[in-house]
């Protein structure tokens, strides 16, 4: 099992993303597989490399279920991809975004109240997605958006419930995602 002195990098040729959890670097960049290392105070060593998407990684995110470590996948290529870290190989892909996945990101309200495995996505298709990893199937559908979802980020307070979007149609959106219903629809952006 890695420690957290694990690192996951992609390389993309035109933006760099950072982000710096506790426990976790996350380098985001343009490529189509997604690079592990593991970091030292002075050095990095490559750990694993995850092949499979055929377009650009868009993001990505890492979570613990149980004793399992899992990252998921989103790409230009239309699909979901969750990876299982301890055994270095891909074990679920989903394909029913009709255009590219801008985020991904692991619900902890599911896992905790349900204990279902479940990814969330984002498309610029106007959707975001539930998929159940563990039973290879789709959930639900946020629909609501008029332009794509560029990103979605769930709640650090009430076990991750609430979920807000952020769309090229210029909105913010607070889902609950209890309920599947949209609570609060935030305008004032001029640009998405």
């Amino acid at each position: 099992i890695l420690t957290n002195l694990l690192s996951i990098m992609l390389v993309h040729s035109f933006f760099l993303f950072l982000i710096q959890p506790k426990y976790l670097n996350v380098y985001l960049t343009q490529i189509y597989t997604v690079f592990m290392f593991d970091t030292f105070r002075s050095s990095s060593k490559l750990i694993n490399t995850f092949a499979g998407h055929t377009r650009a990684v868009w993001n990505i995110d890492y979570s613990i279920f149980g004793d399992c470590q899992f990252i998921c996948s989103g790409s230009v290529d239309e699909t979901v991809r969750v990876w299982d870290v301890d055994n270095n190989k891909q074990i679920q892909s989903f394909d029913k975004h009709s255009s590219g996945v801008y985020c991904v990101k692991f619900s902890s309200y599911y896992y905790h109240n349900n204990h279902q495995n479940i990814i969330c996505s984002s498309s610029y298709d106007k959707t975001i997605r539930f998929w159940d990893f563990k039973h290879n199937k789709q959930l639900q559908i946020f629909n609501g958006h008029t332009n794509g979802v560029c990103g979605i980020e769930f709640s650090p307070f009430n076990g991750g419930r609430y979920l807000c979007s952020g769309s090229f149609d210029n909105t913010i959106r607070l889902w609950d995602v209890e309920t599947s219903k949209s609570l609060h629809i935030f305008n004032g952006h001029e640009s998405g």
